[in-house]
């Protein structure tokens, strides 16, 4: 069918208004729904809007906007996609849905507030992929951009935690890590490499991420952390992702976090097995109410003493690193209250349920 054909059946059910109509929408509540490139948006976004490109309106605005009922206003360059995406929504079951006349062009030139992104350095083509999330887009990116996560340990677990946070653009990732890159830790600790055997961890890490990410700032914390200094040290970051391998570390981090409020993603690694949980003393749950002594070393070996595999402390960062984006975005269901229990070598996830103060069994990397 012919673009004027389509645009003709739109024009029978969508209801096309003025950017004043939409400003006051968008006051009384409405969302605003980009459905723009994000190569586009450089020209400028309205603010607090969801961009959702017009090609995933049917596979991703109900995730988007749930809400059947609620009041959208449709927007594009200058009302064309914005009126073939309202009916399009229409057709998924939306009831109140109108389109934007005329597009941005018209919105920023009848001088409603409109924001430009702060890309000026291929931001727009690096995160791509998660601007085209609806549930990131581009005001998620900014947020991440602004974000501080702090990551205790950069080894096993620090390792593969650090690559992706930097790679998804968190603006500022802190490294807490005393000790020098040995040759043993290389068979899993992947942020390091051959030729840096000897360096700092934290050093080491952050000329990693260099590479990766220019637009992340690494702070590096050449310390033990421990009761005399976690408190001031994490009360900088919005998220902790604790890579740490000792019960020490563990309570002092526990401590903490009830003092400052920041949330922990736990991880640990015991030979095939892996646990990881979100410890979130805003909703009660917290290292210590889980586990308020530590067990016996006999009982609680650590990878130094009974060996890991190597993948395994890969597969856990990675799921602290989506824990943390998560809590940074605001986004989705996160592991407080839950931990997932991981067996590698039957490829096998359990979940378990952690009541406030739960006691179950605990692993160290």
């Amino acid at each position: 069918m012919a673009l004027t054909e389509l645009l003709a059946q739109a024009r029978e059910t969508v209801s096309e208004i003025d950017p004043s109509e939409a400003a006051r929408l968008r006051a009384d509540g409405a969302i605003m729904l980009d459905v723009r490139e994000p190569t586009e948006t450089a020209q400028g976004v309205i603010p607090e809007g969801i961009l959702l490109p017009r090609g995933l309106i049917e596979t991703s605005v109900s995730s988007a906007i749930p809400d059947l009922t609620a009041s959208i206003v449709v927007t594009c360059a200058s009302g064309v996609r914005s009126l073939l995406a309202a009916a399009t929504m229409q057709n998924l079951g939306y009831t109140n849905v109108s389109s934007l006349a005329g597009g941005f062009a018209q919105w920023k030139a009848a001088g409603h507030p409109w924001e430009a992104p702060s890309d000026s350095s291929g931001r727009l083509d690096r995160y791509a992929k998660h601007l085209l999330l609806p549930e990131v887009g581009t005001l998620g990116q900014e947020r991440l951009l602004a974000s501080k996560i702090l990551i205790v340990g950069a080894g096993g677990l620090g390792s593969p935690a650090a690559l992706y946070l930097a790679a998804a653009g968190v603006g500022t990732i802190g490294l807490a890590d005393m000790d020098t890159v040995d040759v043993t830790n290389l068979q899993r600790q992947i942020i390091h490499d051959s030729l840096r055997v000897g360096w700092q961890k934290v050093d080491s890490a952050r000329h990693t991420i260099a590479a990766l990410n220019p637009d992340v700032t690494v702070v590096t914390h050449e310390l033990r952390v421990d009761a005399s200094n976690a408190a001031a040290l994490i009360g900088d970051y919005d998220v902790v992702v604790d890579g740490g391998d000792n019960f020490d570390v563990r309570y002092a981090l526990s401590d903490a976090s009830a003092e400052t409020g920041v949330p922990v993603v736990y991880g640990s690694v015991f030979r095939f097995e892996g646990q990881v949980t979100v410890f979130d003393p805003s909703r009660g749950y917290t290292y210590r109410g889980f586990m308020p002594e530590p067990p016996p070393a006999a009982v609680a070996p650590n990878c130094s003493t009974a060996g890991v595999l190597g993948v395994l402390p890969g597969i856990v960062g990675t799921i602290q690193a989506a824990e943390a984006l998560k809590l940074v975005l605001g986004i989705g269901q996160s592991l407080v209250g839950r931990m997932l229990i991981i067996d590698a070598l039957e490829m096998d996830v359990t979940e378990l349920a952690l009541p406030v103060s739960g006691k179950s069994s605990v692993m160290d990397s």
